[in-house]
């Protein structure tokens, strides 16, 4: 696996919280959105989406309903759960320190300048 798919594989849930934070939408519609706002340079597959829908969902963060179609299958729409929401607050402020520490020891960091110390916990 190479660096890009690590990296988005352990992204996947907050981006799927992140979406969802917008408003209820089945999978397929996540995916798509994902990819829209990434502007094509994040693409989540049946096979990383669905399993993480499901974890998440098991977690309490998200919870899913069956949406009766006119024409068509039925689809499962998730709506993020008020602990969903906290998670995704937690989230994005554990990736802000995260990435100002990584663009500080890569040098592209403008917040920080030279000299500046970052201390990374773990979460």
């Amino acid at each position: 696996m190479n660096e890009d798919q690590e990296l988005k594989k352990g992204s996947t849930p907050i981006l799927i919280l992140s979406v969802l934070s917008n408003g209820s939408n089945h999978g397929y519609a996540i995916a798509r959105e994902i990819q829209r706002l990434s502007a094509d340079a994040l693409k989540v597959g049946e096979g990383a989406l669905y399993p993480t829908l499901r974890i998440l969902e098991r977690d309490g963060l998200v919870e899913s309903t069956w949406e009766i179609q006119p024409s068509g299958p039925s689809r499962r729409i998730y709506t993020l759960t008020e602990a969903g929401h906290a998670k995704l607050a937690a989230s994005r402020r554990s990736w802000q320190r995260f990435s100002s520490a990584v663009n500080a020891v890569l040098g592209t960091n403008s917040e920080n300048g030279s000299g500046g110390v970052i201390h990374v916990q773990s979460a």
